[in-house]
């Protein structure tokens, strides 16, 4: 499914890496991050710092080109599918080794398809509509499905949650070899001081131009250095004097001043995505639906915008899931049910459902700052309603732990950026954290993803996204622009949500 425009709708990098030099072999780049990802193994978290440290090293069948179409990576070719669209014919490259020097055959595929349907998130929402995987020969697989399941390809393809293709010996539960086929393997990990990858030298990129996350992946680099740098005032500081070649996710009220400096320059990814607040629907104060829609209701979504982002450059008020530039926006089940901000009705109703005076549990971390501002926020609304509020300010790695205990919180922070495929989106899925596994949501669901008609999946969507605003699993705050920055010596860096630095370089 196309977009209107383009997922990145406006890129402004204020100085543009030279393209048309050549680009030399060597050196180490720095890249600081938000902070210590929990851990390395993608199929086992959603968490976006796991996906851009891990993409480098490991692989999946398939991944998304410039424009966010689906298209091969370790795969030949896009998969051929049966006329009933429940058989998957996939074809394999060949020729592909592991950082451990073996090679990859269907084998490997079907033990690592089989331990992400297993562990992963989005494998567990693909599973029930899997009949069998199998191997026809050393490089075809086929995937045989209960019923057509049209977002399968895209599930293979995301960086999160990941689909990666690992060694069929290499399948324990918990993964103690980070052992991929990527440009850039493993070399050492310090907690709390860096990730350091080198270039695989067997690696085989695919041939003609590179293309978004597909293409050709160019090995340029030595080395790859993940800094965690958890305080985004040192991150932006660290910009500033250029002490990192790439600093992810800074506020965005330092957009001018990272401008200024000679050494750095801001990278803007607009629109980039939205923040979004989740209800943990199975247990606790959240698990009424009566007291989520208290709490949507006493909720001033401008004012936490405002609060996050300052000038309205870098956010936009807006309830639908996606923005208008995309082919999926839809105003369904919106109105009246965001950016209400009545706190005092919001009181009445939360008694009426029986809203016991426990704390809401708000789980955040600074580490994204916007995230802590709209926290903020939110708990002197939540005040004015007449609920506690515990606010709970860890780290993200802390964060993204506690999150997958249903006993520890009632409303949890983190953002998303605008999804190519809509069953992308992580609370879709009833074993994600939040929790949402209602007859409404499976029945929403159920039927979007069995249509492979693009117009009727569109028209589908609407009512996936009115399942969600009438039993709020979770809120979308809005829409923002997110701010990163690189350095002049950079080029060869797309800007990207995820972004990645194969391709990258170092003028010399």
């Amino acid at each position: 499914m196309r977009l209107k425009l383009a997922f990145l709708v406006a890129t402004a990098l204020v100085a543009t890496p030279s393209f048309l030099m050549a680009q030399e072999k060597g050196g180490v780049v720095n890249v600081a991050t938000i902070g210590e990802p929990p851990t390395l193994d993608p199929m086992t978290s959603t968490a976006d710092l796991v996906g851009i440290v891990t993409q480098h090293i490991f692989e999946t069948l398939y991944t998304f080109n410039k424009k966010w179409d689906v298209t091969p990576l370790l795969a030949e070719s896009l998969p051929e599918v049966s006329a009933d669209g429940k058989t998957y014919t996939i074809k394999l490259r060949t020729g592909i080794k592991f950082h451990d020097g073996s090679d990859m055959t269907s084998e490997d595929v079907i033990a690592s398809l089989t331990r992400w349907t297993k562990l992963a998130s989005r494998g567990k929402q693909a599973v029930g509509f899997i009949d069998t995987i199998s191997a026809a020969d050393p490089t075809t697989v086929t995937i045989k499905l209960k019923q057509p399941y049209a977002p399968l390809v895209s599930l293979l393809a995301f960086n999160n949650s990941a689909a990666i293709i690992i060694p069929s010996e290499k399948q324990a539960d918990t993964m103690t070899d980070f052992i991929g086929t990527g440009p850039y393997m493993l070399k050492e990990r310090k907690a709390d001081q860096y990730i350091q990858l080198v270039r695989f030298k067997d690696y085989k990129p695919r041939s003609g131009e590179s293309d978004g996350y597909g293409g050709a992946r160019h090995q340029y680099l030595d080395e790859i250095r993940f800094v965690p740098v958890p305080d985004p005032n040192t991150r932006v500081e660290a910009a500033i004097s250029g002490q990192y070649d790439y600093i992810d996710s800074l506020p965005v009220e330092s957009f001018d001043k990272v401008k200024a400096s000679k050494a750095t320059q801001p990278l803007l990814l607009k629109p980039f995505g939205y923040p979004v607040f989740v209800f943990n629907t199975a247990e606790g104060a959240a698990k009424s639906l009566g007291v989520r829609k208290a709490i949507r209701q006493a909720l001033s979504m401008e004012d936490m915008l405002a609060a996050a982002f300052g000038s309205k450059d870098f956010y936009a008020l807006d309830g639908n899931i996606y923005p208008a530039s995309f082919t999926w926006s839809t105003d369904a089940g919106v109105k009246g049910n965001y950016n209400v901000a009545d706190p005092e009705g919001a009181a009445k109703a939360a008694k009426a459902a029986g809203y016991d005076g426990k704390p809401i549990r708000i789980l955040t971390s600074r580490q994204y700052e916007f995230h802590y501002k709209m926290a903020q926020v939110a708990a002197e609304y939540l005040k004015l309603a007449g609920f506690a509020v515990d606010m709970q300010v860890v780290d993200w790695a802390t964060l993204t732990q506690r999150r997958t205990d249903k006993a520890l919180w009632d409303i949890y922070i983190t953002h998303s950026p605008f999804l190519p495929e809509p069953a992308l989106i992580g609370s879709l899925a009833p074993t994600s954290p939040g929790w949402w596994d209602t007859p409404a949501r499976k029945t929403a669901v159920d039927a979007f993803s069995a249509e492979s008609d693009p117009k009727k999946r569109i028209e589908l969507w609407a009512n996936v996204q009115k399942a969600m605003y009438d039993e709020a699993p979770f809120m979308k705050i809005g829409d923002f622009n997110a701010v990163s920055a690189i350095s002049t010596k950079l080029q060869g860096v797309d800007p990207a949500p995820w972004p990645y630095f194969w391709n990258a370089s170092i003028k010399k």
